[in-house]
């Protein structure tokens, strides 16, 4: 195997590309899989604190309540599962659900600040966090960046790809 610094530009785009792959099926798997939980009652009363407490997501428990909020969310979910999953055949719509999954990761971030019981009061409070709470949100900072390395690769090759004929590449 070469060092990394003597790959050429097709090898390099090649190793690009199998890890934009392996991030957009792992991120489709995690949409599918919460999106569908959270048509559930069981997920909608374990996130029902989260959205309570968030700034940015409260509306939804006032215009759909508890299970309606859940469901919307779901859907949301599903729909960037499916943007994800086409994304396969169309470039657009791999920049669309890699963006959605950036979205989605960046709004359960802000949870962090505004559910209490992230930080652990018995190891002292803050930078300790909490198992249940606080490590549950944590793990969406690693989705968060593996969406926002997926959104840069697909938008550098949706880019490269409407360079050609625009007509051609309209729907690419």
């Amino acid at each position: 195997m070469k060092p990394i610094n003597t790959l050429t530009m097709a090898e390099h785009k090649a190793f690009m590309s199998s890890n934009a792959k392996f991030l957009q099926w792992s991120l489709f798997v995690v949409f599918l899989w919460f999106g569908a939980m959270k048509f559930t009652n069981y997920e909608a009363q374990g996130i029902a604190p989260f959205i309570a407490h968030s700034p940015v997501m409260s509306w939804l428990h006032s215009l759909f309540g508890v299970r309606g909020a859940s469901t919307f969310i779901g859907a949301i979910e599903l729909a960037t599962a499916a943007a994800l999953a086409t994304g396969a055949l169309n470039r657009g719509a791999l920049v669309l659900g890699a963006a959605m999954s950036c979205a989605t990761f960046a709004i359960t971030l802000t949870f962090f600040v505004s559910t209490p019981g992230v930080s652990e009061s018995t190891a002292g409070g803050f930078p300790a966090i909490s198992a249940p709470i606080g490590q549950f949100l944590l793990k969406d900072l690693v989705l968060l960046a593996a969406s926002f390395v997926l959104l840069r690769i697909a938008g550098a090759d949706w880019k490269a790809g409407r360079r050609g004929n625009a007509i051609f590449n309209f729907f690419s």
